[in-house]
């Protein structure tokens, strides 16, 4: 055990001109060996950040340096992936006495994703193991997001993943009016003046004189009222098939800029659409600005929707085949 710092002696306090008595028993601060390790492990834990240091702290391990035999790619919270979702991957490599490695993230595991190759179709996977669909269903359709993850290490060892897509969620398209303008902000009050000094004579003592007032501040000024949404048409179209789909296009009348067009695609078992062209509070009416229209194709690329068209009613549902033939 070392001294942190040499023990004092009453020559030293009386230097400073102090006035103090130094207990008989009075010890120096010795630090133990113990707390010394635990000064050094919390250390070092603060630095887990730097992979060489997880590494020496058996938290991470580098794939270059340790013999693997398989590897496997998983989706914990898939199955399958929908539009604009993302999911984190997991890779699972074993070792030849058949001890088990995952990737860190959601595999909570030892293996680096830096030590690792990972490439996508129809997705995108960022650099933490987090696959990405595109939002826009068109990008994607009809295709399977597939993944392949090597390890450029072990050359021989890769795995293969595809992805089943999904279309039974819950979708809201939003198209609200535009901001109000804010609030000017108020004026500050004031301050009052300070009182006259008392006297403090002993022999005359007498109170000082009081303050005045400060004066209120100013009202702010009311903001601005939003505008009302703009007029909203929807337009759907039912694709027929083994997985029958309606093929939704959202978008805000009048308004022409690109990308403001939202599409859909919404599994009528499970799935659902809410738009939400929210108004101003004083005109609600808006909020029915919506028009619905049943169309043949609603994208822009109608060579590649598969299937027909049926007529649908007020409520969104689905002309039965002798409904369609009537109404033709």
């Amino acid at each position: 055990m070392s001294r942190v710092w040499p023990p004092a002696s009453s020559s030293d306090v009386n230097a400073l001109g102090a006035h103090f008595t130094l207990a008989a028993n009075l010890q120096p601060y010795r630090m133990s060996t113990t707390f010394a390790i635990c000064l050094v492990s919390a250390s070092l834990l603060g630095l887990s950040g730097c992979a060489s240091v997880q590494v020496h702290l058996g938290m991470k391990v580098y794939l270059d340096k340790t013999p693997v035999t398989t590897i496997k790619a998983s989706l914990p919270k898939g199955p399958a992936i929908g539009p604009g979702q993302k999911l984190p991957l997991v890779a699972t490599v074993t070792e030849p006495n058949g001890k088990i490695l995952q990737t860190e993230g959601a595999g909570q595991g030892k293996v680096m994703w830096k030590d690792l190759k990972v490439t996508a179709t129809i997705a995108t996977v960022n650099q933490k193991g987090i696959i990405s669909r595109p939002k826009d269903p068109r990008i994607s359709d009809g295709k399977i997001p597939h993944v392949t993850i090597m390890v450029p290490s072990h050359p021989d060892l890769y795995a293969d993943l595809d992805i089943p897509v999904r279309y039974d969620e819950t979708y809201t398209a939003n198209f609200p009016g535009s901001s109000g303008s804010s609030g000017m902000n108020g004026m500050d009050g004031t301050d009052g003046s300070s009182g006259s000094s008392g006297s403090m004579d002993p022999n005359n003592p007498s109170a000082g004189g009081d303050g005045g007032n400060g004066t209120d501040g100013s009202n702010g000024g009311d903001g601005g009222n939003g505008g009302d949404a703009p007029p909203v048409q929807v337009r759907i179209a039912f694709r027929s098939g083994t997985h029958p789909l309606l093929q939704v296009s959202v978008s805000a009348a009048g308004v022409s800029k690109a990308g403001h067009d939202k599409f859909y695609l919404v599994d009528p078992q499970g799935g659902s659409l809410t738009v939400k062209p929210t108004a101003a509070p004083e005109d609600q009416a808006a909020e029915a600005d919506v028009e619905a229209e049943v169309a043949p194709g609603v994208w822009d690329r109608p060579a590649e929707i598969a299937g027909g068209t049926a007529p649908m009613d007020a409520t969104g549902r689905t002309a039965r085949p002798a409904e369609a033939a009537a109404s033709s």
